[in-house]
């Protein structure tokens, strides 16, 4: 097919500049001043909208188990809400596996999960869960033949690495080409906390972040980054961080050139601690908890300053009914994490872009170019070059719109957005040139997402 997209305001991560712009078998084909709308089989009036990339969304947890729970999204409703809300890939974290599980157990897992139901593309990162010499060995292949070049660490939860495995892993993926990623809570400090709670009865949700305090998580990121200047100056990328002594540490790094980058999530960025302080607390239970509204600005000072490099999301949904049923009277049995793959890049340009904070291309660079460049899927993905594929979403910036969660197209029964408007909204997604939503009416189809084999990890390209 040939779609024609006319009379829209191209945005890259570089500039904005009006063109039109062509599609020939879900490639971008050209972008012109004007092309005539002669031989096309579709026309798409973008007048008055911004045409960006869609939005590469690093970080979900679709269909995941996290052993008291599986998450209610799989990869149809998670792909389909992430494609309403303007996301056209996502590379999701991939959950633990039985003890002792080799690397390509969960990737083999995952894509059965995968397969003729995602929405979008997708990809999968990694996970380790021990160190040996078979999983180091193992880590060639999942690269080089699986297309897997990234893999996540934790360091708190069941399989937390200590130190000495830590240097091991970030030593191999340098030497592989891949990307580490790393989940950085002191354990020893959040244990020790949980435990000290319960034993005086403080189990109310506000007692979960107050037992993962800024410093807990500043701590462990200091120490893997200070890990991967040990390693050889190995890759590291932070994943969700909530607060800014983190972030210092990260400017810290970064000033010496070390090669750290950081996502953050529009949750840390526009939610706060005291939302545990409501009837409806459990509905906020994440890891990292919501921060005290202070650690908001400077989170907010890394997107506009450049040392933030990504908005993810984490969405990982368990429903509220079941974390009332499993939680009522203890926060450490309720499942951990939001919502939110169909709202981040509606938050985001509402609060960064009309806000005046971030332009509409460094709004491109946070959700799709980067994201894409880091995860090797660039040049395919995250830019408008002829050539690429034709992910695409059409935003009205002057739109305001309300999110109620009876609109919304993922699986849970709430939304922490319920009642932020936006000003500016997506208001069609284009997923390798087929319409898969338009004006949040969902028109794509399970098994139009395909697996996308990344490329190795590259400084240069990061």
């Amino acid at each position: 097919m040939k779609v024609l997209i006319k009379g829209g305001t191209l945005v890259d991560a570089n500039r904005e500049y009006r063109r039109d712009l062509l599609i020939e078998n879900g490639k971008i084909a050209q972008t012109s001043a004007d092309i005539p709308d002669k031989q096309v089989d579709q026309v798409i009036d973008a007048s008055g909208l911004l045409v960006m990339p869609g939005g590469v969304d690093v970080h979900t947890h679709f269909n995941i188990d996290v052993g008291i729970a599986r998450s209610c999204d799989d990869f149809f409703t998670g792909t389909r809400a992430a494609a309403c809300g303007g996301t056209t890939t996502i590379i999701d974290h991939m959950g633990f596996g039985p003890t002792g599980c080799n690397l390509h157990h969960q990737l083999e897992l995952y894509h059965q999960y995968a397969r003729d139901k995602a929405v979008i593309d997708y990809s999968f990162h990694g996970v380790i869960q021990h160190i040996n010499d078979a999983i180091l060995d193992e880590l060639t292949s999942m690269v080089h033949e699986e297309g897997i070049s990234s893999f996540k660490f934790y360091l708190t939860y069941k399989y937390n690495l200590q130190d000495a495995d830590t240097l091991h892993l970030l030593r191999r993926l340098k030497e592989v080409g891949a990307l580490a990623t790393v989940h950085p809570e002191n354990n020893a400090v959040v244990n020790d906390n949980r435990e000290r709670f319960i034993k005086e009865g403080k189990t109310a949700p506000i007692w979960h972040a107050r037992s993962r305090p800024v410093a807990c998580e500043a701590e462990a990121i200091a120490r893997t980054i200070n890990l991967a200047r040990l390693a050889g100056d190995a890759p590291l990328y932070i994943v969700h961080l909530s607060n800014g002594l983190g972030l210092e540490y990260v400017k810290l790094a970064q000033a010496q050139r070390q090669p750290v980058w950081v996502e953050t999530c529009p949750q840390y960025l526009l939610l706060d601690i005291n939302l545990y302080q409501r009837p409806d607390a459990l509905k906020y239970i994440l890891t990292p908890p919501l921060r005290p509204h202070g650690e908001q600005d400077k989170l907010w000072v890394g997107i506009t300053d450049g040392s933030i490099n990504t908005v993810a999301t984490d969405h990982c949904t368990f429903p509220l009914s079941l974390r009332q049923r499993m939680a009522a009277d203890d926060f450490t049995r309720c499942p951990n994490g939001l919502p939110g793959v169909e709202n981040r890049m509606a938050l985001l340009f509402s609060e960064g872009v009309a806000t005046g904070r971030i332009s509409p291309s460094r709004f491109v660079a946070l959700t799709s170019a980067t994201p894409a460049q880091l995860f090797g899927l660039w040049p395919r993905k995250g830019n408008l070059m002829p050539g690429s594929d034709a992910d695409l979403v059409l935003f009205d910036p002057h739109c305001r719109t309300t999110i109620h969660h009876s609109e919304l197209h993922d699986n849970v029964d709430y939304s922490p957005w319920e009642g932020f408007t936006c000003h500016g909204w997506p208001v069609m997604t284009l997923s390798r040139g087929e319409v898969v939503c338009e004006r949040g009416r969902f028109t794509g189809r399970a098994g139009h997402g395909r697996f996308l084999h990344r490329q190795p990890f590259s400084v240069n390209r990061g």
